[in-house]
């Protein structure tokens, strides 16, 4: 909570972007995947809220550890405990899933794994003081705030920052490939009952809303960690805690550095108040001691475990990850142009089929074992090699049957059509 004298300094922010942000790990990868959660019988309509809390209320502790969460707008999300290996990552999660999938399904209830919701109207599930606040902020600042909230489902990819000599090296070819990445998975078409005319109408909606707070970091020399204080010291101050459960949205344009020097009615800024705020900044790619790759739609099973593979190669492997630095650096900054266009633009599809090429070579170095190469392959020749994205297949599906939501994980048999 804020001070009532000047606390913290620029080079304090910068220490901690050095020191925390861009701590040492161990080589460890982490997931978080959300879904919508549908109604089995007709997924145009809303689940109700008491069935599906009750269904929630007998899904057992999850096998591998793994952390269910709803979010605002009642989108269901597992964190999977860290774990070294492509497939014992991908392993993990799956089995955490089935167990949620099946819990679900006995009350009628299906995940789909999709980017954005297509056509229900918005409403809001969970409460509490910190998304109210964070509700009043976009409200009152930007343009699909509560769109994002309750209305968006994604899949993070959490990677080691690296050791010492090759941070700067991850992180730029982080930057490099992001725009590659969210083009060949992109997966969020339709927005209200309508072709949004984005691959991703997700991401859309992301860069819409806050550029201070959700435009790439950029990329303009100096050390990674003095790039991420120097964005974090120009970002616009969200929400001021003023006790536990007491926030406070700050409607008029606060950038961190400003706070800093001038501070405010509610005090100046602590080293809390500074960890909050990193909080509230989402960029494609967020350093937390680990790096978070947010740029990824939800996508459905199975292939989500390409996403982990393809993003996990693309950095960890140092072989792979100078091929793919050269592959991307034709697109490098394209984020908004993959956003809209995915693999229908050229130079992406190029960009992404040597990506996916390099990939495949490297992968039983970082743990992936035959069956996640055969989806990386299988995704390369339907998706990547035809400039098409999973995007394409829902819109394509829209148009010839009126179908909005792809088919639930984990159902075996059609659950409507």
């Amino acid at each position: 909570m804020p001070s009532s004298e000047r606390w913290l300094t620029a080079d304090d922010v910068r220490r901690h972007a050095r020191d925390r942000c861009f701590a040492s790990g161990n080589g460890r990868i982490g997931l978080e995947i959300e879904w919508l959660a549908v109604p089995l019988d007709d997924p145009t309509t809303h689940v109700d809220e008491r069935v599906l809390r009750e269904a929630l209320a007998t899904v057992p502790p999850l096998p591998r550890g793994g952390a269910l969460t709803m979010e605002p707008g009642g989108q269901l999300e597992i964190a999977s405990v860290p774990t070294v290996g492509v497939s014992a990552a991908c392993a993990a999660i799956a089995t955490d899933a089935q167990v949620l999938q099946e819990a679900l399904h006995l009350a009628g209830i299906g995940l789909v794994g999709l980017g954005l919701e297509p056509a229900r109207p918005l409403r809001r599930l969970v409460r509490g003081p910190r998304y109210d606040a964070m509700e009043a902020y976009f409200d009152a600042t930007a343009v699909g705030g509560r769109r994002m909230m309750q209305g968006t489902a994604s899949l993070q990819l959490n990677l080691d920052v690296g050791r010492p000599h090759e941070r700067s090296e991850r992180w730029r070819v982080a930057h490099l490939v992001g725009p590659v990445l969210c083009a060949a998975f992109a997966n969020s078409p339709i927005l209200d009952g309508h072709d949004s005319g984005w691959a991703s109408a997700r991401l859309r909606t992301w860069w819409d809303l806050d550029p201070s707070r959700t435009a790439p970091v950029p990329l303009d020399g100096g050390s990674v960690w003095e790039a991420w204080a120097r964005y974090a010291l120009s970002a616009r101050v969200m929400l001021v805690r003023r006790g536990p459960d007491d926030y406070a949205p700050l409607l008029v344009p606060v950038r961190f550095d400003d706070w800093i020097a001038n501070g405010h009615e509610l005090g100046y800024p602590t080293l809390d108040d500074l960890e909050y705020h990193l909080s509230t900044l989402f960029p494609p790619i967020r350093p937390r001691g680990w790096l978070e790759l947010r740029m990824f739609d939800a996508v459905p099973d199975p292939w989500w475990r390409v996403v982990v593979a393809l993003g996990t190669v693309l950095l960890d492997d140092p072989s792979t990850r100078r091929r793919a630095a050269a592959a991307a650096r034709p697109v490098a900054g394209r984020w908004r142009d993959a956003s809209q266009r995915g693999l229908a633009e050229p130079a992406l599809r190029d960009a992404a089929l040597s990506c996916f090429d390099a990939a495949l070579d490297g992968l039983e170095r970082v743990g992936g074992d035959d069956s996640i190469a055969e989806l990386v392959a299988a995704f390369r020749d339907r998706y990547v090699r035809a400039g098409r994205t999973l995007a394409d297949d829902q819109r394509d599906a829209w148009r010839t049957t009126g179908q909005l939501y792809p088919q639930p994980d984990g159902v075996p048999e059609p659950a409507w059509t």
